[in-house]
């Protein structure tokens, strides 16, 4: 069949906390076999938070893959089978300590196509009310806030490398008419 691939075998090469690894042969369209390394994760869920002033609410985490601190929306990880919404209203509370009233999905995006099923999940929240925080173990972050026009603006301007929160900011500006 065109642009299809077959699996032939397949190997589990690594089952880590967050992520497994796989190595399949595969045969191409062509009859040809070549191999594919697969990263099975479980997906995500991220969430714009805009107050009724028109604010975002942001978190400053450091991500050692880059050995940095990063400004991103809340999110967080999908555990194997759970619903998407319940997991981003969790990850609303967890990280900034919000209720929201009003969540709109915004769709999903499949961040590294090539060699990972991640998928992640993104939602609009306002008509926000807070309460406590509940970080998870090991969880630092701080969290910012700032008009949503200027974290438009810092998309536009590169300021965001994270493509979630680029993603998530630039659909819910569409669906809030910005």
């Amino acid at each position: 069949m065109h642009l299809d691939e077959k699996r032939l075998s397949g190997e589990q090469k690594f089952d880590g906390i967050v992520v497994k690894l796989y190595v399949d042969q595969v045969e191409l369209e062509d009859g040809k076999t070549t191999f594919r390394e697969v990263i099975k994760h479980p997906g995500g869920v991220c969430v714009v938070p805009v107050n009724d002033k028109g604010e975002i609410y942001m978190v400053k985490q450091f991500r050692y893959p880059f050995g940095r601190v990063l400004t991103e929306i809340p999110a967080g990880k999908l555990e194997y089978g759970e619903d998407h919404r319940t997991c981003g209203l969790r990850e609303l509370r967890e990280e900034i300590g919000a209720e929201a009233g009003s969540f709109e999905y915004l769709g999903c995006l499949y961040p590294t196509v090539a060699y990972d099923t991640e998928i992640i999940h993104m939602y609009l929240a306002r008509e926000l009310s807070f309460g406590d925080r509940d970080l998870d173990e090991g969880e630092f972050i701080d969290v910012i806030r700032m008009p949503f026009e200027e974290a438009l603006q810092k998309v536009y301007d590169g300021e965001f490398p994270d493509a979630k929160t680029q993603l998530a900011i630039l659909k819910a500006a569409k669906l809030m008419g910005k």
